[in-house]
């Protein structure tokens, strides 16, 4: 006879579950802890530290912190569980930031969060949770794990659309799933602080992470330059036309769609439209410049049951996101001669090569993610003198 489901949907019962919460210090991820505690589970609560936080101990607005970790170590000690801090600041380097700075460096608009998710948190931690004979790793992300018909399980977008994370989690493969839990993927963040208070955390009133962990401030270039002495070239600002407008410090500085900061002086607005970091030039132009309907990916993950082989001709109606902060667009995900293409149903613009291009079954509230990939740079003819070499757009 089959056990009942817990509420992590293992059929066994609370006492006899093994999970690994990873805490992180923030509210989130310490009422995970402190929930799974208070329903009986075997709670192990393991954080990370991920880079040398020596330098942001004292600053707010980012994760995996000095201070962070010790408000994950001082709430496992309040309920009572053992707390574990493991260095991963190695493999954090190589996996994530050392990408990070050379992403930027070729043009590109990385998310480091993603990638941080499909290398170190959830491949390590769960190789780590393995190893603990952890039935679960359980993490406080706002998604939604549930199984499908097949019994294997799903990812799907979080009932507070506000802090919905699928776009972040992506990558995140079919064996990682299996294991994941997302308890708070059904409530919203006013819910998560009231559990905080009842459960008496002493962080309940902590703010949001807002930075990336490793960057100060939200200064990439500064970051990258210090990682990467030198590698910031001078050059061009180029007009789609082909004149020079101006003179750039680097490609780092620039993300596609960008109009502020170009520090240049013209009768119309003028947009980033591609950097071109092998000949470090900056190419700008008009806002209608930044449409496009097709989008290429590289480094694709797949979770749909429809093989990407076997896509039915006319393509196969999905809705996608290519920033976290826009909703699902629909779409068709389609193969040609030379591989996997997305065309959306209406333009978008500012479509930044590095950034994320998710996938979903469709663009209501609750959609299952398919997958996604990284967005590869869209054709875009540069201009090929500096002077007076006017071109169309394909």
């Amino acid at each position: 006879m089959t056990a009942p489901r817990n509420s992590l949907d293992i059929a066994k019962p609370p006492a006899a579950t093994r999970v690994v919460a990873a805490m992180s210090g923030g509210v989130d991820s310490s009422v995970v802890a402190a929930m799974l505690q208070r329903e009986g589970y075997e709670v192990i609560g393991v954080t990370l530290q991920l880079y040398d936080h020596g330098a942001a101990v004292h600053r707010a607005g980012s994760c995996c912190a000095g201070q962070d970790i010790h408000d994950a170590r001082r709430v496992a000690e309040q309920i009572g569980i053992p707390h574990y801090v493991l260095d991963y600041e190695s493999r954090f380097r190589d996996a994530v930031i050392e990408r990070f700075a050379e992403s930027y460096l070729s043009g590109e608009t990385p998310i480091p969060c993603v990638e941080c998710n499909r290398t170190v948190k959830f491949h390590d931690l769960l190789g780590l949770a393995r190893e603990l004979g952890a039935d679960a790793l359980a993490t406080g992300h706002y998604v939604v794990g549930s199984e499908l018909p097949n019994g294997r399980r799903g990812l799907f977008r979080a009932a507070d659309e506000n802090r919905d994370q699928s776009y972040f989690l992506y990558a995140t493969t079919q064996e990682q799933l299996d294991l994941l839990r997302f308890p708070l993927g059904g409530i919203d963040k006013a819910q998560t602080r009231a559990l905080a208070a009842e459960l008496g955390l002493g962080i309940a009133d902590k703010p949001d992470s807002q930075d990336i962990c490793f960057v100060p401030n939200g200064r990439y270039a500064d970051v990258i330059e210090r990682l990467k002495p030198g590698a910031a070239r001078p050059g061009d600002i180029v007009h789609l036309d082909g004149r020079v407008l101006g003179r750039h410090e680097g490609v780092l500085r620039y993300t596609v769609g960008q109009r502020k900061g170009l520090g240049l002086s013209t009768p119309e607005p003028l947009y980033v439209l591609r950097l071109d970091a092998d000949a470090a030039r900056v190419i700008v132009g008009p806002r209608e410049a930044l449409s496009i309907r097709q989008i290429r990916l590289r480094d694709l993950n797949w979770l749909g049951e429809t093989a990407l082989d076997a896509l039915p001709p006319t393509g196969l109606d999905v809705a996608v996101r290519v920033r976290s902060t826009r909703p699902p667009r629909e779409a068709k995900l389609l193969r040609d001669d030379a591989g996997l293409k997305v065309e959306l149903a209406t333009d978008e613009e500012g479509v930044s090569p590095g950034q994320a291009c998710v996938i979903y079954a469709d663009a209501g509230p609750g959609a299952r993610v398919l997958g996604g990939g990284t967005i590869l740079r869209p054709e875009l003819p540069l201009p090929a003198s500096p002077q007076g070499l006017a071109l169309a757009l394909s």
